[in-house]
């Protein structure tokens, strides 16, 4: 029968919810064709804090008998860096034959902080301690674009010997809490060979065989403007990278942890995987970011969720706990508006889902500890899921930076506790919010950082600041 055009918007309304179903289809049952590394439960560990991280790390860079391959933003000129590098120096004298190297951002390892005066930044502890103690430990830098805002090298993990020590954290005296300030971050220990050598892999054969990736240890660096082209083809590489996994049967006792590479807009296999993961979630979702600026796709994919019924819970600092803030008895300067623009971002979320708050479909918690700051990132869905990442879950790690993580399917629920007691920890510290108005509106915000958000806000310039930063 000819199809009159008074049909032609429901068929093309029917067709195209038809395709979302599919699509959502398609991305649960995505997971389950992931491969895996099967690994028994018991050696997976989550420690309890910074403190903890640190010792561990120390203790296990001291006993390494075969391998040490760092990778991490920023290793920083610091107490704590310089504890770690001369580790990893004393590890090579005691084992000659160690294999060593550290992985940083190019970029990040050769300037300044942010707000402060402009340095060499930290290449140049690297240079000092080499041309002190030697080239036994070879730091090189990864730059994943030309220019810094861009996108950086935000990879994770720590492997020695045949272990994989992950954690979002970078090295420096507040991660690894050293002194009275701490970044709260996430911290776990897996000890499986195969895991180890897929993770180990990526920065071999893949960065460190690359011929934009240069040693910055060294005074005759390469100038960024002679990378060019190197850099074109290192991002070529990265888009379509993937870690080698042997695929495994996850046997009982055991679970399987599938490490994720994540770069660029497209084919973005951690982009993929975080949207399959809040698809698949039942029961309940929890999600931990320290900057509230979620991409467009996550926060659709949390409406979604809210609207079946499943209970969400989303854990992020206090503005005052954003490694950005300024206090008002302190020197303005731009960068110190960013705390305000995501408790904005978290205001406008939290007004327009407020009845799911007021009904405990939606749980909003608040992280604050006296001057401490918040640095957690990742998944737990059900008991069943859970995502172990670096990736700040923000348009920025969703398409500008190198980002990985590991996700761990646990079919018995074996690391339901680990998993419940870490949460536990982390709200003992939060707050959650009942109604919009407990965060402040810009009007309550310090002169300076009014004028500057309101002023962004008139140009449409806010929303590129949140895609960048």
């Amino acid at each position: 029968m000819d199809q009159t055009p008074a049909h032609l918007p429901l068929t093309s309304a029917l067709a195209a919810a038809v395709e979302r179903w599919r699509g959502r289809r398609r991305l649960v049952t995505g997971l389950a064709a992931l491969p895996c590394v099967p690994v028994v439960a018991e050696r997976v560990q989550t420690l309890s804090g910074p403190r903890e991280f640190r010792a561990l790390l120390l203790e296990r860079i001291a006993g390494a008998r075969k391998r040490i391959l760092i990778s991490a933003l920023y290793l920083q000129d610091d107490d704590s860096g310089r504890e770690v590098l001369a580790s990893l120096y004393a590890a090579r004298a005691a084992c000659p034959q160690l294999q060593i190297a550290v992985f940083v951002d190019w970029h990040r390892a050769q300037r300044g902080l942010i707000g402060k005066a402009a340095s060499s930044g930290n290449a140049a502890l690297y240079v000092e301690m080499a041309q002190r103690l030697g080239s036994g430990v070879p730091i090189y830098g990864v730059p994943v674009q030309i220019r810094e805002w861009m996108g950086v090298m935000h990879l994770k993990g720590f492997v020695i010997d045949d272990a994989l020590l992950y954690s979002g954290a970078s090295i420096n005296d507040v991660y690894l809490h050293r002194g009275d300030r701490y970044r709260l971050d996430r911290y776990h220990l897996i000890e499986n060979r195969p895991l180890a050598d897929s993770v180990a892999r990526l920065m071999t054969h893949v960065l460190r065989a690359n011929a934009a990736v240069c040693p910055l240890d060294t005074e005759a660096r390469s100038r960024t403007r002679s990378l060019r082209g190197a850099i074109a083809r290192l991002r070529r590489v990265l888009a379509k990278g993937r870690y080698a996994v042997p695929a495994g049967v996850i046997a009982s006792g055991e679970v399987g942890v599938t490490p994720l590479l994540g770069f660029g807009r497209r084919d973005n296999q951690l982009n993929t995987v975080i949207l399959q993961l809040i698809a698949r979630a039942r029961r309940r979702l929890v999600l931990f970011t320290p900057y509230f600026n979620l991409p467009g796709a996550v926060q659709r994919a949390i409406g979604r969720k809210i609207g079946q019924g499943c209970t969400v819970t989303i854990v992020v600092g206090d503005k005052t706990a954003n490694d950005f803030y300024i206090s008002p008895e302190e020197a303005f300067t731009p960068i110190g508006a960013l705390p305000y623009l995501y408790e904005a971002n978290l205001r406008r979320f939290c007004r327009a889902h407020q009845e799911s708050v007021d009904r405990h479909r939606l749980h909003l918690h608040l992280w604050r500890q006296d001057s401490h700051s918040f640095h957690l990132k990742g998944l737990l869905v059900d008991d069943d899921y859970a995502l172990i990442t670096g990736s700040n879950l923000n348009p920025r790690a969703w398409r500008l930076d190198l980002e990985n993580g590991l996700l761990i399917h646990d079919p018995e629920s074996l690391l339901a506790p680990q998993h419940q007691a870490e949460l536990e920890r982390v709200l003992a510290q939060t707050r959650r919010l009942s109604h919009h108005s407990q965060l402040e509106d810009v009007d309550s915000y310090p002169p300076p950082v009014r004028r500057l958000l309101r002023r962004l806000a008139r140009t449409r310039a806010d929303r590129l600041v949140n895609q960048v930063l």
